[in-house]
């Protein structure tokens, strides 16, 4: 039996996540298999092409667009509970998330036992979002709006601030690798600030999907967000006046200057990456609540079940990282990693050129949409699974 999606969730919103599942799955094929990711960041200027930066600024749209609709999410979720209870569902989840980001998403990345290079990433900054949001939500939203903008738009006010050697500080603020141990790191790529105030955000615009907003009135305001957001990016970004780190330097030719331009600072996100991005957001959620058809219901079912995809679209990604590897010589053991994979000196020599990343990537999203169609339909029709709500 297929199922279709209930009527209450707004497809839009799944159509979007989706999108971003399926970008998310390109970056992460590039590392595992673009042959120049071992040897130079492709946002350097002075290193990479406009094709292969391209490649990876497609996908800066994905980890702040996912926390946000995660509070989306999180306040329809909230339609159906009180206060309390939706604070206690948000609190276990999060501590859920920490934990599968420690143990599930540490091993499909590396397939390594002895977890040697272990990271607080995309998992760990969802999970202390929502045990935050879990909190947040007993607050007004007018508060909730607040909070969120004062990180969002504040948090750059400490890019100057510097506790060498904190875990707490690189915890709250600052992408820090503490190594430990003869040959071991301990990665914290994602502090808890701004995420916490993205997905509180999020929280905030979800009250604009209640009955009382009409589809036209908020395809109006979410366009003047979104427009306004990418306005500000471009004035700031151009001015290097305030909200990112990394300035904006000029260079010989306009592609150097362009892929100078277009990458402000993930880890963490400054202001000037999420305007960036959460505005695109915006404004695709603004004119696609209408969008219907079969490309639509494609993307939407990875939008659907994230977390299945997310645990799955990784271990297939690195199984066939280790059969090419197998295949070209290197040993399919050269893919149990200690390390970030590009950060292997064992494997410089290994991949495939651009062109080979998106056959990869296509075969990809191929292979999973079956699994990602059961899963969805599975879910659609036992509801009464309480545990399906954490997958």
């Amino acid at each position: 039996m297929t199922a279709t999606p209930t009527k209450n969730r707004i497809e839009s919103i799944d159509l979007l996540k989706g999108l971003i599942m399926i970008i998310m799955a390109l970056d992460h094929v590039r590392d595992f298999f673009h042959n120049s990711a071992f040897y130079f960041d492709p946002a350097d200027p002075t290193q990479s092409t406009l094709p292969i930066f391209l490649t990876r600024f497609v996908t800066h749209f994905c980890a702040p667009t996912f926390c946000f609709l995660a509070g989306v999410s999180a306040y329809m979720v909230g339609r159906r509970k009180t206060k309390n209870e939706l604070s206690i569902y948000l609190v276990k989840r999060g501590l859920w998330l920490i934990f599968i980001g420690l143990i599930v998403e540490s091993f499909v990345v590396s397939f390594d036992v002895y977890f040697r290079s272990p990271a607080l990433v995309v998992f760990w900054s969802l999970g202390v979002s929502m045990i935050a949001l879990g909190a947040l939500v007993h607050f007004s939203n007018k508060v909730i709006l607040i909070f969120s903008c004062l990180l969002i738009v504040g948090h750059n006010l400490l890019d100057g601030i510097h506790f060498n050697g904190s875990v707490l500080w690189a915890l709250i603020h600052e992408r820090t690798v503490f190594p430990f141990g003869e040959a071991s790191k301990f990665y914290i790529n994602y502090p808890i600030i701004p995420w916490v105030g993205v997905m509180a955000l999020g929280y905030y615009i979800g009250s604009f999907y209640s009955n009382y907003f009409g589809i036209e009135k908020r395809r109006r305001l979410f366009n003047i967000i979104g427009f306004s957001a990418i306005f500000m990016f471009t004035l700031l970004r151009w001015t290097n006046s305030y909200g990112e780190a990394k300035k904006w330097i000029h260079y010989d030719t306009l592609s150097q200057e362009l892929i100078s331009f277009l990458n402000p600072s993930k880890y963490p996100p400054s202001l000037l990456y999420l305007l960036m991005t959460l505005g695109a957001a915006f404004i695709f959620l603004a004119n696609s609540e209408k969008l219907k058809g079969r490309v639509v219901n494609f993307i939407s079912v990875f939008g659907r079940v994230p977390f299945f995809y997310y645990i799955i679209h990784f271990t297939l990604i690195h199984l066939l990282a280790m059969l090419l590897a197998q295949l070209t010589g290197f040993g399919w053991r050269a893919m149990i990693l200690p390390d970030w994979v590009t950060e292997v000196p064992i494997l410089k020599g290994y991949g495939l050129p651009l062109w080979g990343v998106y056959l990869v990537w296509v075969s990809v999203i191929a292979m999973l949409y079956p699994l990602c169609k059961w899963f969805d339909s599975y879910k659609q029709t036992h509801k009464e699974k309480w545990w399906l709500s954490y997958l």
